[in-house]
Protein backbone atom coordinates (compact mmCIF):
# COMPACT_ATOMS: atom_id res chain seq x y z
CA UNK A 1 0.00 0.00 0.00
CA UNK A 2 1.07 3.84 -0.68
CA UNK A 3 0.07 7.03 -0.46
CA UNK A 4 -2.02 7.78 -4.30
CA UNK A 5 -3.54 11.52 -3.20
CA UNK A 6 -3.32 13.12 -0.61
CA UNK A 7 -4.50 17.46 -0.13
CA UNK A 8 -4.87 20.59 1.05
CA UNK A 9 -8.11 22.89 1.57
CA UNK A 10 -7.35 25.75 -0.44
CA UNK A 11 -9.95 28.87 -0.25
CA UNK A 12 -9.03 29.95 -4.17
CA UNK A 13 -8.32 27.06 -6.50
CA UNK A 14 -6.67 29.60 -9.41
CA UNK A 15 -5.15 30.96 -6.42
CA UNK A 16 -3.95 28.06 -5.17
CA UNK A 17 -2.65 26.67 -8.55
CA UNK A 18 -0.82 29.46 -9.34
CA UNK A 19 0.65 29.83 -5.54
CA UNK A 20 1.99 25.60 -5.60
CA UNK A 21 2.86 25.62 -9.20
CA UNK A 22 4.36 29.50 -10.19
CA UNK A 23 6.12 30.04 -6.72
CA UNK A 24 6.48 26.85 -4.99
CA UNK A 25 7.46 24.82 -8.23
CA UNK A 26 4.83 21.70 -8.39
CA UNK A 27 3.49 21.44 -12.14
CA UNK A 28 -0.43 20.51 -12.88
CA UNK A 29 -1.38 16.98 -13.37
CA UNK A 30 -5.20 17.07 -13.14
CA UNK A 31 -8.06 19.04 -14.30
CA UNK A 32 -11.42 18.18 -14.47
CA UNK A 33 -15.11 19.54 -13.79
CA UNK A 34 -16.24 19.02 -10.31
CA UNK A 35 -20.03 20.66 -9.91
CA UNK A 36 -19.22 24.16 -9.32
CA UNK A 37 -15.19 23.62 -9.26
CA UNK A 38 -12.31 21.31 -10.01
CA UNK A 39 -10.94 18.40 -9.42
CA UNK A 40 -7.39 20.04 -9.46
CA UNK A 41 -4.20 17.97 -8.53
CA UNK A 42 -0.15 19.34 -8.91
CA UNK A 43 2.65 16.68 -8.43
CA UNK A 44 6.55 17.31 -7.93
CA UNK A 45 8.50 17.89 -11.54
CA UNK A 46 10.50 15.11 -10.39
CA UNK A 47 8.30 12.59 -9.72
CA UNK A 48 5.38 13.02 -12.41
CA UNK A 49 4.00 10.06 -11.50
CA UNK A 50 4.10 10.01 -7.66
CA UNK A 51 1.62 11.42 -5.15
CA UNK A 52 -0.20 13.95 -6.07
CA UNK A 53 -1.63 17.10 -4.07
CA UNK A 54 -5.36 17.93 -4.54
CA UNK A 55 -6.32 21.49 -4.03
CA UNK A 56 -9.47 21.33 -3.01
CA UNK A 57 -12.14 23.66 -2.46
CA UNK A 58 -12.92 24.48 1.29
CA UNK A 59 -16.52 24.73 0.85
CA UNK A 60 -17.32 22.40 3.30
CA UNK A 61 -19.09 24.24 6.73
CA UNK A 62 -16.54 22.20 8.63
CA UNK A 63 -13.78 22.94 6.94
CA UNK A 64 -12.62 26.79 7.64
CA UNK A 65 -13.31 26.50 11.10
CA UNK A 66 -10.83 23.71 10.66
CA UNK A 67 -8.38 25.86 8.69
CA UNK A 68 -8.27 28.84 10.70
CA UNK A 69 -7.60 26.69 14.05
CA UNK A 70 -4.92 24.95 12.57
CA UNK A 71 -3.32 28.31 11.61
CA UNK A 72 -4.04 30.14 14.63
CA UNK A 73 -2.08 26.84 16.80
CA UNK A 74 0.59 27.17 14.34
CA UNK A 75 -0.32 23.37 12.82
CA UNK A 76 0.63 22.65 9.17
CA UNK A 77 -1.77 21.15 6.80
CA UNK A 78 1.11 19.57 4.90
CA UNK A 79 4.74 18.45 4.67
CA UNK A 80 7.05 19.10 1.68
CA UNK A 81 10.27 17.18 1.82
CA UNK A 82 13.13 19.40 0.18
CA UNK A 83 17.11 18.88 -0.49
CA UNK A 84 17.84 21.88 1.84
CA UNK A 85 15.62 24.00 4.38
CA UNK A 86 17.44 26.76 4.55
CA UNK A 87 18.50 27.09 0.85
CA UNK A 88 14.69 26.04 -0.27
CA UNK A 89 13.35 29.69 2.52
CA UNK A 90 16.12 31.84 0.79
CA UNK A 91 14.89 30.74 -2.44
CA UNK A 92 10.81 31.03 -1.23
CA UNK A 93 11.52 33.93 0.45
CA UNK A 94 13.14 36.29 -2.40
CA UNK A 95 9.96 35.19 -4.45
CA UNK A 96 7.65 36.65 -1.82
CA UNK A 97 6.72 33.77 0.37
CA UNK A 98 5.67 34.96 4.02
CA UNK A 99 7.28 32.28 6.42
CA UNK A 100 5.71 31.96 10.10
CA UNK A 101 8.56 29.99 11.01
CA UNK A 102 12.33 29.94 9.61
CA UNK A 103 14.44 27.16 9.94
CA UNK A 104 15.01 25.34 12.63
CA UNK A 105 16.91 22.36 13.43
CA UNK A 106 15.03 19.67 15.65
CA UNK A 107 17.05 16.62 16.43
CA UNK A 108 17.94 14.83 12.81
CA UNK A 109 15.52 17.12 10.68
CA UNK A 110 15.25 20.63 9.76
CA UNK A 111 11.83 22.39 9.31
CA UNK A 112 10.32 25.63 8.48
CA UNK A 113 6.72 26.67 7.96
CA UNK A 114 5.57 29.31 5.59
CA UNK A 115 2.20 30.83 4.68
CA UNK A 116 0.20 29.22 1.12
CA UNK A 117 -1.98 32.20 0.77
CA UNK A 118 -5.05 29.99 0.48
CA UNK A 119 -5.04 29.45 4.10
CA UNK A 120 -2.63 26.68 5.06
CA UNK A 121 0.53 26.78 7.11
CA UNK A 122 2.97 24.05 4.66
CA UNK A 123 5.68 22.78 6.39
CA UNK A 124 9.20 22.18 4.79
CA UNK A 125 11.72 19.45 6.21
CA UNK A 126 14.65 18.26 5.48
CA UNK A 127 15.95 14.77 7.35
CA UNK A 128 19.61 14.12 7.61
Amino acid sequence: MRIHLTGVFVDDQDKALRFYTDVLGFVKKAEAPAGRDRWLTVVSPDDPDGTELLLEPDGHPAVKPYKTALVRDGIPAASFAVDDVPAEFARLRERGVRFTQEPLEVGPVTVAVLDDTCGNLIQIVHSA
